[in-house]
Parts: C-alpha cells; structure tokens; sequence
C-alpha cells in the first residue's frame, strides 16, 4: 500500500465538496423517490458507497480482476460516481430545471477529481508500484507455503522416527524378557545326573581301549609259585585280583578266567562279581559310565 508522504493541501477542499456533494445527493435522491423520509435511505446508501471508495482509494487497496492484473478499485470508484451522477441529471429533468439537471453531477464529479489529485499528491513517488507489491506479495505467499511445507515435512519425520525408536524399545525389552526368562529356566533346571549302566550284562558294556597291549593270562604273575610255607594271608586276595585283571583285560571273562587260573578252588560267581565291582570302580574313576 501506498503510504501518504505527508498531508496535502488539497485535502481541505476536496473534504469541503465531498460534505457538499453528499448534501446534494442524498436531497435530490429523496426528493426524485418522492418517498419521503423512506427515500433517506436510498440515499444514503449510494452516498455511503461513494465515500467508503474514496477511502478505499486513498488506502491503496486492490481488487485484482480474474482476468487481468488491473485493480478494480477506481472501476469501481468511477461506477458508482457515473450512478450517482445520472440519478442527480435524471432529477433535474423530472423537475424541469435544465441547470439543476446539468450542475447537479458536477458537485460529486469535482469531489472526485479533488480527491484524486489530493491523494496523487500524497503518494510517495519512491513508492512502490502495484505490480511490484503484488510481485513481492507473491513471493511472500510462496515463502510462506514454503515454510509451512518444511514444519509439515520436519513432523512428519519426527513422527516417524518416534515410531522406530517405540519399535526398538519394544524389541529390546523383549529381548531383555527372552534373556531373563532364560536364565530363570537355567536356574530352575534339575542336575542332570549320568546314568550307572548296568554292568551285569556284559555284552552292553562299551571296549574300553587300553593305552598298553593286555598281558595274556599266562604271563599275569612273574613271582615264584607259592610254596608250602606261604599262608593264606601273604597271598593277594580276589578284590585285589579283581582289580589287576580289570586294568590289563578288557572283558570281564578273560578277567574271571585269569583269576581261576590263580584261583581254582574260588567261587566262580564271587569271582564275577568281585570283577564286575572291579570294572565299575574303575570305570567311575576315569570319568565313564560302565
């Protein structure tokens, strides 16, 4: 908008018209009706129209036609005088007064002229022109939308990102309830405790590979033969044999058969179960399951 530099001296004059135009106006409208105090409204209608333009003139506002970049402002301005001024020479011709019919426009069309050089003096000449405010005003308008744009855009990310970091929070507290719940089951979990196979059945018994080639039987004892003046007591007993025959034999008979050998007047199943109890102690000590 065009802001006034500074007052004009033809504002005084085109007040003093105006006021007198208005006059003019609003007595030849009521009395061309002939309605009486009901044509004061009529009146001061087309008055009120005429002024509220001037005003709108002097505050630079526009009214871009769809068609044109023009401001239909002043259009509008000029309509509503020419109105004005046709009402009034139509009054002076029902009244048969030919110079009331030619005068009268001339009151509201000086108004209007005053008013324009009153309002061309006030505006700046440095002042912007029309098209350059409405270009200026357009890139406001895109600067605008831009700015909008971005805010819109930039929630949209944070929207977005919000909704990742909820998605990583859930999964990582369910990982951590995985993580728990499995150390709980840990815990809660019963030793497993190996099972004793049973060693009477000889033949489930897994080979147990020894680090050294057996001794065959009849090499089992190098010491002299017992004699007469041994007793009871100095020879080995069937545990003890038991024991020797399970570390270099692999099986429980040739084990039984090594000892009865050395043995024959033992018991055969004492022999076999001395053995058996032989092979399941040593077995427990090397860590197995016989």
């Amino acid at each position: 908008m065009n802001r006034p530099k500074a007052l004009s001296p033809l504002l005084a004059p085109a007040v003093v018209l105006s006021g007198a135009s208005l006059a003019w106006t609003t007595w030849s409208l009521v009395d061309l009706l002939g309605t009486g105090p009901i044509g004061l409204t009529v009146a001061a209608g087309a008055d009120i129209v005429w002024a509220a333009v001037i005003v709108a003139e002097a505050r630079g506002l526009r009214i871009t036609s769809p068609f044109k970049s023009a401001n239909l402002v002043p259009a509008i301005g000029w309509a509503a005088l020419l109105a004005v001024a046709g009402l009034l020479v139509w009054h002076g011709i029902r009244a048969d007064s030919i110079p009331m019919a030619v005068a009268g426009p001339l009151l509201p069309l000086g108004a209007k002229v005053v008013w324009l050089l009153a309002l061309t003096d006030m505006r700046d000449p440095a002042a912007l022109t029309d098209d350059e405010r409405a270009a200026l005003a357009r890139m406001q308008r895109g600067m605008a939308f831009e700015e909008e744009q971005h805010r819109i855009e930039m929630r949209r990310r944070e929207m977005a990102a919000e909704r990742q970091l909820a998605e990583v929070a859930v999964d990582f507290e369910i990982e951590l309830t995985r993580m728990d719940k499995g150390r709980e089951l840990a815990r809660r979990r019963p030793l497993e405790i190996a099972p004793i196979a049973n060693t009477d059945h000889e033949a489930e018994q897994p080979a147990i590979a020894p680090s050294t080639p057996p001794i065959a039987p009849t090499a089992l004892r190098t010491e002299q033969p017992s004699t007469s003046t041994n007793t009871d007591r100095e020879q080995p007993s069937i545990a003890d044999l038991a024991r020797e025959q399970t570390a270099i034999t692999t099986s429980n008979a040739d084990a039984v058969n090594a000892i009865l050998a050395d043995r024959p007047d033992a018991d055969r199943q004492s022999v076999a179960a001395a053995v058996r109890r032989a092979r399941r102690n040593a077995d427990g000590m090397k860590g197995g399951y016989g």
